[in-house]
C-alpha cells in the first residue's frame, strides 16, 4: 500500500494506492466523518487484475483543508476527484474508472457520473446517501417539507458531538466520536479489533471542524425544527436545498450500478436515527408537526425511485446484506468483496 500526496489543480490530495499501475482502476470514495483508512481491508483484498485508489476528501484525513461551497452540493468533492484522476502523477487520464462510493461518497460518485459519464466504467453505491440529499424532504420525488428546507444542514449536527470532535476526544462517553462510530457506523454488537478501532477513530478525528468544513455554518428558521441550511461546509452541502442528483437518470452512457446496503443501517434508512422527521416522530425532538407536515425522509425509497428510472437505458442491482449496519465493507468484508469483485468482473 502506498500513501501519496498528489498536488492537483485544486488542492493537495492524499491517496492510498495498491496494485499495478496498468491494472483496471477502482476508485474508492469515503463518507462523512471518515477517511480512506476505512477502505484498507477492501484495498488489500482486491485481485491483482485491479489497482485500487482511495482518496481523502477535502477537509478529511490528510488531504488539504479547503472550504466547502455548500451551494454546489457535491460539486466541490466531485471536481476534486476529477482533478485527482486527471493528474499526471496518478496516470489515469482518459481511462474510465470503476467508482465505489460509501454513504456521502456514494453521492459524490453520482455527481461525478453526472458530470463525466464517459469516465465511469461502473458504480458501486455502498449505503449511499439519497440522491435528494439528507433531511428535509417528504416523498420519493424529494419534495421539501418546508420551502427553506428546514431540518437539513449544519444545524442538525449535535453540538456535543461537534465539540468532542473538535477536541479530538478519544473517550467512550455518550455522543463521543468513538461511541457514535461503534453505535451507528456499525451494527452492534459488531466492533472492530482494538488496533483497527483506533485506526478508524484516528480517521474520524482527522475531520476539519468549523464553518467551512464540518458541520458548516448554521442558519435559523421559523419552521420546525428551527434550523435551516447555511451556505458553507459539509452538512449544508448534503442539504436537498443544494444536493439534487436525480439527473443521474439522464446520463449517457449509463454505467452499470450495484447498490449494496446493510439491512440494519441506522444512518441511511427510511427510519434514520439522524433524520429530524424520524426523530420528531419518536418524540426525541419536541414540537414535531406530524406526518402530514414533516414525515421521516424516505431515503431508500428515493434512491430506489431514481435507480428504477435509471433502468431506462441502464441497469442496476440492489443487494441487502443481513446483520449489517452502515458499513458493509467493514462489518461483512467477505460478503462485500464477493459482491464487489463479481460486479467489477461483470462490468
Amino acid at each position: 500500500m502506498q500513501a501519496l500526496t498528489v498536488s492537483t489543480t485544486r488542492l493537495a490530495t492524499q491517496v492510498r494506492r495498491i496494485g499495478d499501475a496498468d491494472a483496471t482502476p477502482v476508485v474508492f470514495v469515503h463518507g462523512n466523518l471518515s477517511t480512506s483508512r476505512f477502505w484498507d481491508g477492501t484495498l488489500a483484498a482486491l485481485p491483482r487484475s485491479f489497482q485500487g485508489l482511495a482518496l481523502d476528501l477535502r477537509g478529511f484525513g490528510r488531504t488539504e483543508t479547503r472550504p466547502v461551497d455548500a451551494t454546489g452540493g457535491m460539486r466541490d468533492f466531485a471536481d476534486d476527484l476529477h482533478a485527482l484522476l486527471e493528474a499526471p502523477e496518478v496516470g489515469l487520464q482518459d481511462r474510465p474508472v470503476h467508482l465505489v462510493g460509501w454513504s456521502v461518497g456514494g453521492a459524490v460518485a453520482m455527481r461525478y457520473a453526472i458530470d463525466h459519464p464517459r469516465a465511469v466504467a461502473s458504480m458501486v453505491l455502498v449505503a449511499p446517501m439519497s440522491p435528494y440529499g439528507f433531511g428535509g424532504t417528504r416523498d420519493e420525488e424529494g419534495s421539501p417539507c418546508w420551502p427553506d428546507f428546514a431540518g437539513s444542514g449544519a444545524g442538525t449536527a449535535n453540538p456535543d458531538y461537534v465539540r468532542m470532535l473538535g477536541e479530538r476526544d478519544r473517550g467512550d462517553a455518550a455522543l463521543s466520536p468513538r461511541q457514535v462510530m461503534n453505535t451507528y457506523y456499525f451494527r452492534p454488537p459488531f466492533r472492530p479489533e482494538p488496533d483497527r478501532e483506533e485506526v478508524y477513530l484516528d480517521a474520524v478525528l482527522e475531520t476539519a471542524v468549523g464553518d467551512d468544513n464540518y458541520p458548516g455554518d448554521m442558519a435559523t428558521s421559523a419552521n420546525w425544527p428551527g434550523v435551516a441550511p447555511g451556505t458553507r461546509g459539509v452538512n449544508n452541502a448534503l442539504s436537498p436545498k443544494y444536493c439534487d442528483l436525480s439527473g443521474l437518470v439522464a446520463i449517457d452512457p449509463k454505467p452499470p450500478v450495484l447498490w449494496i446496503r446493510g439491512a440494519d443501517d441506522q444512518v441511511i434508512s427510511d427510519t434514520s436515527m439522524f433524520d429530524f422527521g424520524y426523530l420528531g416522530k419518536l418524540g426525541a425532538v419536541p414540537g414535531w408537526p406530524g406526518d402530514d407536515v414533516y414525515p421521516p425522509q424516505p431515503m431508500l425509497a428515493q434512491t430506489r425511485a431514481v435507480l428504477d428510472a435509471y433502468r431506462d437505458g441502464g441497469v442496476y442491482r440492489e443487494v441487502v446484506i443481513d446483520a449489517c449496519g452502515h458499513s458493509p465493507h467493514v462489518e461483512r468484508p467477505e460478503a462485500f468483496m464477493e459482491l464487489l469483485i463479481s460486479h467489477l468482473q461483470g462490468a
